[in-house]
């Protein structure tokens, strides 16, 4: 059954309503008619079914029926803090960190990043890897999409990063000793570097911060494949 986001609150009510125009053009797309059935989520927890009840050139009109709240988040939320990498591989990354399981994405910018962005090309940047991680939600039936924070300076994401004795915190490094292993905190937060890795004083700054130094095995891993490989680990684990 298609599956959709929609940017409004969801609530039961009596008669139908219509859909917001993100939705409405990809039930317009699939040639839905009227009788047909979907499902909607808000982005808050809850799944709907609901029907649709009338199809226009500009509007499309829905049912809600009853609601349910599956189990498919990870049994701890989990914040991906990434040195953008270059061309369209953040785009993979927000794709499939979304499918599995992350909460948070943090799109930073470290002394060797290849890919800058500052003002409106950020915010743009931002919305579209947002857009990125809805689509995947769809897609892989989550029912709270992952969020994408600003773009900002490492520097900057680390002297504001409130305590939280809660929360696991890793720097992931080729160099590191420790490898990484099962810890109890209910929430967990990764750090991942630049194609060229973070310099020695930014793995030292996070130490500093409360992120321990952490190895995911012999191989350097692509800036790309790090984050991810975290992801797939803590899914299974």
């Amino acid at each position: 059954m298609p599956r959709f986001y929609v940017d409004v609150p969801l609530t039961p009510a009596e008669g139908d309503f219509a859909l917001p125009p993100g939705a409405a053009r990809h039930v317009q797309v699939l040639r839905m008619q009227p009788g047909d059935a979907i499902t909607l989520f808000d982005g808050t927890g809850p799944e709907w079914q609901a029907e649709v009840t009338a199809m226009g050139r500009s509007e499309v009109r829905v049912r809600l029926g009853t609601s349910t709240q599956p189990a498919r988040e990870l049994i701890r939320a989990v914040t991906l803090a990434v040195v953008m990498p270059a061309n369209d591989r953040m785009d993979f990354i927000v794709e499939k960190a979304t499918e599995l399981g992350a909460a948070r994405l943090v799109p930073l910018m470290s002394e060797r990043s290849v890919l800058r962005l500052n003002g409106d090309r950020a915010e743009k940047k931002r919305a579209h890897w947002e857009g990125v991680a809805i689509a995947a939600a769809e897609q892989c039936g989550r029912t709270v999409p992952m969020r994408v924070d600003p773009v900002q300076p490492l520097a900057t994401w680390l002297a504001t990063l409130p305590p939280d004795p809660d929360e696991w915190r890793g720097v992931l490094s080729p160099r590191a000793a420790q490898p990484l292993a099962p810890f109890a905190q209910a929430r967990a937060l990764f750090l991942s570097g630049p194609e060229g890795g973070l310099s020695d004083a930014e793995v030292a700054a996070a130490h500093g911060y409360g992120l321990a130094a952490v190895s995911l095995g012999p191989r350097v891993l692509r800036a790309d494949t790090a984050p991810l490989a975290v992801m797939s680990w803590l899914a299974l684990s």
